[in-house]
């Protein structure tokens, strides 16, 4: 940046806050920017052509920062983490400050990372406006709301070339807790080509402020509501914490703005049944709310209709949650079927309390509406297809159409495809038939097993993908079709290019965000799923009960067939089980034996032992999961730690324990 540009700033910033007449800039400066600049030359006494070092706190100090603020560190960073690997600028910095402007956390591109340091963008520097004048994070603690400081905004001279978007995080009582900024270097363009980035930013602070809510009142009854049933216990509904009476002690913003209240104080102390038409004795007995599900209530003021749910106080894990009193005997673990069966699950619905299936939930929604391309990966069974119509039905597209691969002989999927004109080659209707592309135009055009396409066909599919039309067989006029696509593989597509087997322009072209749907017994959620499989699977409306054994086996199991293979496990268990009760001898011998496909150690191709080191069947499962992550990541153990979402140092921790070794991979 020359002199010459920082001086023109400077006096522009000092004729401003002293009115001098006739600023050319005067015009184009917002009242919040204009506020800043007065309070730093005013109050602060700060001087816009100064060039000052940034302030750090030590090493020691920062550690007791970062310390006092762990908790919101801890729930921040995955969000922050999530938005850096989307956000679509170069050049970026994600930091997350305290309400006093100390940066305790930083994602940034390592490329200019010295040059982000230059600028005093790192751990421990504050960036309150006392100490750097106007910026995205110090006005955004001071304005208690969402700014953009681009370029030129910014009042001292050394900072014109930033470009900041910050958003503020509040606490459950709705104090300023921290700040979450979106940082620029050379930043080009105008300010309003920061709308977009300002959006995300906002998007991902409100997230955190819904987590950090969420997490302070996890040993409380919490009520979360919206006018929209498929919005209840996502990041838009309303939130009220309960004391153990079902009067409120907390409430989000989103609870304000939804019942028009103008304040916090208006809600809290108050008992539920003051705020909607429901009871409090009947919402905050222990076992009503989880057989509810929603209550559609009123608001009591003006009769205004939503949707509700309440997550009771509950320190019990495992199996004695989810007991309740049966005069089969203590043994047996019954279940209460829904009350009513969605004929299509919702994203939501799939990712059950999986924190994985969680997070690849939460990528789909942001994307669900955009044209973005979706490959979703996954082994045979984890429900690849269920989960892309989830995707479609949280868009606005219509209509769906799916088409496998692997199941459509090769002669035949190129008219399947692109369909054909009539006349086109013998055997064809006379009609002539549109393809499943043209079928799909304006929707969702579902490609499942990919990897299975042949070679010659993957070139027309990205002519078309590129072009945005398609020529059926026979013809030679091309058909403009407005195309989603979302596809599928089991397969290793990147080990499949290496090997010339698939194309590596097209995997880019449909590769916009991947989703890696986890195995069965990857999920953390696998009784939850357990117990909804078999409440949804029974036809007569009578609860379902099932032995403790027979369920513990249930949960043994590896499942190498994956969510398919458990439901048919269960369909044919309650086929034949005597008595509506599930019991050990009704299920295959290879679950109650723990044989699964031969071994587990054959379908891995491990044995259970190592180079004379015996495992445990834990152990030996941890092991093949490993091998199996550092194959399919074809050696790349930063990928391979990425995916199993662990540090590199954790992962090589853990194949020196299983005696991983290259000679093995």
């Amino acid at each position: 940046m020359s002199i010459q540009i920082e001086s023109q700033h400077a006096a522009t910033v000092v004729g401003f806050v002293r009115g001098e007449p006739g600023l050319a800039a005067e015009s184009s400066i917002s009242s919040a920017i204009g506020a800043s600049w007065r309070r730093c030359m005013i109050d602060y006494s700060l001087d816009p052509g100064r060039d000052q070092e940034p302030f750090v706190l030590d090493l020691h100090t920062l550690q007791a920062y970062r310390a006092r603020h762990e908790h919101l560190i801890q729930v921040a960073s995955a969000e922050i983490d999530w938005l850096y690997d989307h956000i679509a600028m170069s050049g970026c910095a994600l930091l997350l400050t305290d309400a006093g402007g100390i940066v305790l956390y930083e994602k940034a591109d390592p490329t200019i990372l010295q040059t982000f340091r230059a600028a005093g963008l790192q751990l421990g520097a504050d960036w309150s406006e006392l100490r750097q004048g106007t910026n995205g994070m110090g006005t955004c603690i001071a304005e208690n709301r969402p700014v953009i400081v681009h370029r030129d905004e910014h009042f001292r001279s050394c900072h014109i070339g930033l470009s900041c978007t910050a958003a503020p995080i509040h606490d459950p009582d709705g104090s300023l807790v921290a700040v979450l900024d979106a940082s620029t270097l050379n930043a080009q363009g105008t300010r309003e080509s920061q709308t977009h980035v300002m959006a995300l930013v906002h998007l991902s602070a409100k997230l955190i402020e819904k987590c950090l809510f969420l997490r302070h009142f996890q040993r409380s009854s919490v009520l979360r509501f919206h006018a929209r049933p498929e919005f209840v216990n996502l990041q838009h509904d309303g939130a009220l914490a309960l004391a153990s009476d079902a009067t409120v002690i907390a409430a989000d913003e989103m609870a304000l703005r939804l019942l028009g209240v103008a304040q916090r104080r208006d809600l809290i102390g108050r008992r539920i049944d003051e705020i909607f038409d429901m009871r409090a004795e009947e919402i905050m007995d222990p076992v009503a709310p989880s057989a509810v599900g929603l209550w559609p209530v009123r608001d009591a003021l003006l009769g205004r209709r939503y949707f509700a749910s309440l997550s009771n106080e509950s320190t019990d894990v495992g199996f004695s949650k989810y007991r309740i009193p049966s005069p089969r005997g203590p043994d047996v673990l019954q279940l209460t079927p829904p009350e009513a069966t969605k004929d299509m699950p919702t994203l939501e619905d799939l990712a059950g309390e999986d924190p994985q299936m969680l997070r690849i939930v939460r990528s789909a929604r942001r994307v669900a509406g955009s044209a973005v391309s979706v490959m979703i990966q996954g082994a045979t069974g984890t429900g690849k297809e269920l989960f892309a119509r989830a995707l479609h039905m949280a868009s606005a597209r219509a209509p769906f159409v799916a088409l496998n691969c692997a199941a459509i002989p090769e002669s035949l999927i190129e008219s399947e495809l692109f369909g054909y004109k009539s006349g086109a080659f013998t055997g064809a209707r006379r009609e002539g038939m549109k393809g499943t592309i043209l079928q799909a135009s304006g929707g969702t055009l579902f490609l499942d097993e990919i990897g299975d396409m042949p070679l010659g066909l993957q070139t027309r599919l990205l002519r078309v993908l590129e072009e945005h039309e398609v020529v059926p067989l026979g013809s030679d006029k091309p058909m403009k079709v407005d195309l989603r696509v979302v596809c599928a593989s089991h397969q290793n597509l990147r080990s499949m290019i290496s090997r010339g087997l698939f194309r590596e322009d097209l995997y880019y072209r449909l590769n916009g965000i991947t989703l890696e749907l986890p195995r069965l017994a990857e999920r953390t959620d696998k009784e939850q799923l357990i117990r909804k499989l078999l409440s949804a699977e029974t036809s007569d409306g009578r609860p379902v009960a099932i032995e403790m054994d027979a369920f513990q086996r249930l949960m043994d199991y590896d499942w190498p067939g994956n969510i398919r293979e458990l439901r048919n496990v269960i369909r044919t268990a309650l086929a034949i089980c005597d008595g509506g009760v599930v019991r050990l001898r009704d299920l295959p011998s290879e679950v109650r034996t723990g044989a699964v496909g031969g071994t587990a150690a054959s379908r891995s191709e491990e044995p259970a032992s190592y180079d004379g080191h015996s495992l445990s069947p834990i152990e030996a499962a941890e092991r093949q999961a490993l091998v199996k992550a550092i194959r399919d990541t074809e050696g790349n153990m930063a990928r391979a730690a990425t995916l199993l979402q662990v540090s590199r140092s954790t992962l090589y921790r853990r194949c020196r324990r299983l005696h991983i070794t290259h000679r093995v991979l």
